[in-house]
């Protein structure tokens, strides 16, 4: 069983308008939608749609609409009641596909609500085979909350620990990486934000100090895998083991963990029309856990996600894909050579 955490869920309102936002005037919605959202949720939901077991856990009342969304889909989980409700997070879209998103901060948590939630995530996770870590901290959780539950998780389990995968960005993923969870599943502006803030990590031996050189735009990395390569080569040090790093339309790598024998996987996949992004690096993270867990090998694994991320992106909204969706037999997935991969994607896309 896979557990996912989402200690900031929100209700995710989408207004659609009729025509472009105007600020200043008063516009009438021409279709409004409403769900329960938030990283671990989406993943959640993900599993659900694959048929992979899960149990999602998250703070709110039982009344909260997120939770109550929950149960209209099915999605196990438990709850930590707060007294007060989850955010909501508005998108705003127009025909020509401009988005506009007004994010909430979400509830404030004292030191005894963010212990209660970290007890109800040691206590859940019991015989889980994966613990996933996801989404932002609410204001007043200390921002190595997810470093701290994965060290009592392993503390607590010891040999039996699920193993820790961390889907967050910001302040929250960088100081997850202290704790080297086993998995972290980056896109390209999530990588160079933690290179950013983790750079400072020990230079590996022989690399080039690169701590002046500029950073390249999350579209430069997702042209050039090599980068995101090295990037992460960077990270290890600091305590990155495994990531999973989903380049978009480009497809994904897999990175195994310093010193490990297994090659640097990527995947790709024929041209995609995407619909909706919502919940495609989400729905990826899903993919690699389910595959995982059902025994699979990395490549099993990669080529998972990048079916499941694919699916999702070609889905309207956050639908996230049921396995008739999904067309695995689509994704290439191979063995990373610098060299060879510029030329072969080249050859591939035209």
């Amino acid at each position: 069983m896979i557990v996912t955490v989402t200690p900031n869920p929100s209700l995710d309102r989408t207004i659609e308008l009729p025509g472009p936002l105007i600020p200043g005037e008063l516009q009438r919605a021409a279709g409004q939608s409403v769900e329960s959202g938030g990283k671990g949720v989406n993943v959640s939901r993900a599993l659900s749609a694959a048929g992979a077991g899960n149990l999602a856990v998250l703070p709110g009342d039982p009344s909260d609409p997120v939770l109550v969304g929950l149960a209209e889909i099915q999605v196990p989980f438990r709850s930590l009641p707060l007294g007060a409700p989850l955010r909501t997070n508005i998108t705003i879209t127009d025909p020509q596909g401009t988005t506009t998103k007004i994010n909430e901060a979400g509830p404030r948590f004292g030191h005894q609500l963010t212990a209660a939630l970290e007890e109800l995530i040691l206590h859940a996770a019991e015989g889980a085979s994966w613990v996933v870590l996801a989404g932002s901290l609410p204001p007043g959780v200390p921002d190595d909350f997810y470093a701290r539950v994965a060290g009592q998780l392993r503390s607590r389990y010891g040999t039996q620990a699920p193993r820790i995968a961390v889907d967050a960005s910001g302040p929250a993923l960088a100081a997850a990486v202290a704790a080297r969870p086993d998995l972290i599943k980056p896109n390209a502006e999530e990588l160079l934000d933690l290179h950013r803030r983790v750079a400072g990590a020990p230079a590996r031996a022989g690399a080039p100090a690169r701590a002046g050189a500029p950073q390249p735009a999350p579209a430069e990395l997702e042209r050039h895998p090599d980068l995101v390569v090295d990037l992460l080569r960077d990270l290890q040090p600091a305590g990155v083991r495994t990531a999973l790093v989903t380049l978009g339309a480009r497809g994904a790598l897999l990175i195994p963990p310093a010193g490990s024998a297994d090659p640097v996987l990527c995947a790709y996949g024929p041209p995609l029309t995407a619909r909706s992004t919502v919940g495609a690096g989400d729905a990826s993270l899903a993919g690699y856990l389910a595959a995982h867990q059902a025994g699979g090998t990395a490549e099993d694994c990669l080529r998972q996600a990048t079916a499941q991320g694919r699916a999702a992106a070609s889905l309207p909204g956050s639908t996230m894909p049921a396995p008739g969706d999904l067309t695995p037999s689509d994704v290439v997935v191979e063995a990373f050579h610098p060299d060879s991969e510029r030329h072969h994607h080249e050859h591939h896309h035209h």
